[in-house]
Order: structure tokens, then sequence, then C-alpha cells
């Protein structure tokens, strides 16, 4: 799921920096399928999710809920103080208790691995700059650096140690180039990615209206090496007609009022305050 930094000028220097400049909701619209697809297209990730005995916390399932779920996740992360981040990681810990491999399962995995942790949040960071760059155009590199240093809550929220971050965006650029090449999709993975992609977890009404459109800008936003995996078709002309889509997407949406850009990410982050103040589950 991809939260979307805003670009500015090339000779501007933030004063102060305030997260919710930087967070936007259209990158959350186009980016969060491409991104899961990242996340588990690492073998212990995407098994981790296939076999998952926590059953309310499926996509498939409870697609809203667990829509809510990671939106929630990703606005602690960024946008919350250190008590709501430590509230909401002993949250996941309770879910992630049950999230292990067992003697039958192709590949060995844990959610409590931290290296597993630590990829997926780099999905999420590396999802958030390359949409922000295709809504709003280069960002500078001040504000590139910034966001990047925030950008280690998405792993600290859970169980990666700030030290396992990587120490700023060339050493992130190493660890993305040598770890991407190690994605791979299996038939059963594959599966499961085509009916992400097919919306198949919505109702059929829905799916009829949106789920062309929704495989189409999907890919467009995968690595071409997961592309490749997939057996993913995209052309040129293909590349032109996203890219005239987001930027024009950009230009709209760029110009909206900072609470409406927030969004959903300052509803999740308030309806969470809410269930904890409450006594309400959070997950």
């Amino acid at each position: 799921m991809t939260i979307l930094a805003r670009s500015r000028s090339k000779h501007t220097e933030p004063a102060e920096f305030d997260i919710r400049d930087y967070i936007d909701g259209a990158g959350a619209f186009y980016g969060a399928t491409a991104n899961v697809i990242m996340q588990l297209s690492l073998p212990p990730v995407g098994y981790g999710v296939a076999e998952s005995r926590v059953h309310s916390g499926s996509i498939m399932l409870h697609p809203v809920k667990r829509t809510r779920t990671t939106l929630t996740y990703l606005s602690v992360a960024l946008m919350g103080t250190e008590t709501d981040r430590e509230i909401y990681r002993t949250a996941i810990n309770g879910v992630h208790r049950h999230v292990h491999s067992t003697a039958d399962s192709p590949v060995q995995y844990n959610a409590f691995d931290k290296n597993l942790q630590l990829w997926v949040a780099a999905c999420l960071y590396w999802g958030a700059i390359d949409v922000m760059s295709r809504l709003y155009g280069p960002v500078d590199d001040t504000v590139a650096d910034t966001f990047y240093d925030h950008a280690h809550h998405l792993g600290t929220t859970l169980q990666v140690p700030r030290e396992m971050w990587p120490a700023d965006r060339a050493a992130f650029d190493t660890y993305w180039t040598t770890h991407l090449p190690r994605t791979s999709v299996d038939p059963t993975i594959k599966a499961y990615f085509d009916d992400l992609l097919d919306l198949r977890m919505i109702n059929t009404p829905t799916r009829l209206v949106f789920a062309r459109f929704h495989r189409w800008f999907t890919t467009g936003l995968l690595p071409q090496h997961l592309r490749d995996e997939l057996d993913l078709p995209w052309t040129e002309r293909d590349e032109r007609r996203l890219t005239r889509l987001l930027r024009t997407t950009g230009l709209i949406w760029g110009r909206m009022p900072r609470i409406i850009r927030n969004f959903p990410f300052n509803a999740t982050l308030a309806d969470m305050r809410h269930r904890h103040r409450k006594g309400k589950p959070l997950l």
C-alpha cells in the first residue's frame, strides 16, 4: 500500500518538516495492489499471507477490514506519535504470533522475521517514491532525503531496528537492486495475485466495471522484473497512457486542501485513536 509525498521546487528547502505536507491519498489508490504484489513476491512473505490462519485479516474474505488495517498501519507509522506506534505494534504482534510456517509449508517463514519486515517496509517506501514522481514529477534532493529518513518508521513500527534501515538513499538503492531479483512467483502465489488484480474480493457488478482498469494500471506500476514473472504485457503505448493519467491526476489532486489530500490516512489514524480510547479491537 503506497503513501505519496508531494514534490517541491528544485530551489525550495522546507523550513520545517511536517509529514502531513507529504501524505497523499491518490498514491494509495493507484499503488496499493502493486505494492502488495511486490511485498508478496518474496516467497516467505507471499506464503505467510497465502497460508495465514488469521482469516479475519484476509483481503479475500474481509476486504474492507483488511484495507482499513493496512491504511491504519501506514498512517500510524508515518503520521502517528511514538505512543501510537507502540500501541499499534502491540496489536499487530498479537496477530503475527499466529503467522509462521508449518511442516507442510513449501518455504519457511515467520511474521517476526526482521529481514522480511524490512523487505515489506522497503516496498512501501519504493512505491511511495515511484508514484510520487509519476504524479508530481521529480522530487528535489532535500525533500527526498528528509522523507527517506522519516520512512524508517515503516519498519521500526514493527520489529525492524533503526540500524537495519539503509543509512541513506544510495544505500537503499543498493539494497533494492540486490533484493528485487530475489523475488519470484510460483503458480500458487500467481493465482493469488490474479485474484487481486481482477478484484475477486469485491461484488460482481463493481468488479465488472473496474477490474480491467485496475489490472492495467497496477501492471504499469510494477517493476519490469515482476511483470515478467507474472507474464503481464506492457507496451510503450501503455506507458504513455499511464503517464498521462497519473500526471493529470497529480495536477488536479495536488491543488486540493491538505486535509483532503491526507485522506484516508488522517481518518484511519483518528479511528485508531478512538478505538484505543474506547477499548475496542484495533485489528
